[in-house]
């Protein structure tokens, strides 16, 4: 029993290490991709900040949810880690809908008021994320009291919902102090400050290593 406890945690910990790199990936994939694209002339172009904010703050989506699946088809034990990336894909297309609406209403994109753009890029797979957590956990539990007390007991979980409280008021107050996102550069640059999608995996990565010692 203590073997399978210890190789449930190795499996877990290598997980969460496995998701901090696609976020990551996701990063460089926006910043690269804003840089060419201002060469290329396309500032405030909808279809290229759709696919910056896309890179920038769910490339780790695509990139987990490919991770989930590979997992649940090789027949891996169900894991937390894998549960954050079903989550994540699931959560993912929101953010499109969101801008795309946003735009035909004509909100002003580039002010304080579509603040809550960003953050539904690259807070939207958190929330699917955080909510794949608790059902996790649920169907893990079979009752919603337990499963309500092991989520605020869980370091990964109060992080991530940590995250998704604060990070619109940073976006928020970014916007209200005169910041513009009015080039794909700077609209990566901002969707990845709000990104902190990597926290509670790290979060997670950590205490697992810290069992071990």
């Amino acid at each position: 029993m203590a073997e399978e406890k210890d190789r449930y945690e190795e499996h877990e910990e290598e997980e969460f290490g496995e998701l901090i790199k696609f976020t990551f990936a996701g990063f460089a994939g926006g910043l690269g991709l804003g840089w060419f694209l201002d060469r290329l002339g396309f500032q405030q172009n909808p279809i290229g900040e759709w696919l910056v904010r896309t890179l920038a703050g769910e490339g780790e989506s695509i990139l987990e949810g490919f991770f989930a699946v590979k997992k649940r088809l090789s027949g891996a034990t169900s894991s937390l880690a894998q549960a954050y990336g079903w989550g994540k894909l699931i959560g993912m297309t929101v953010p499109w809908w969101i801008d795309l609406f946003s735009r035909l209403l004509g909100v002003n994109v580039y002010g304080w008021e579509g603040f809550y753009i960003p953050y539904f890029y690259a807070m939207s797979d958190q929330l699917g994320a955080n909510i794949s957590g608790f059902v996790y956990m649920y169907r893990q539990e079979k009752s919603l009291g337990r499963a309500a007390k092991r989520y605020l007991k869980n370091p990964v979980m109060l992080t991530s919902l940590l995250i998704i409280l604060i990070v619109p008021l940073g976006l928020l107050t970014a916007r209200l102090l005169g910041f513009s996102p009015t080039t794909n550069l700077f609209i990566a640059l901002e969707t990845i400050a709000a990104n902190l999608c990597w926290l509670p995996p790290l979060v997670g990565m950590l205490l697992e290593r810290k069992k071990d010692e």
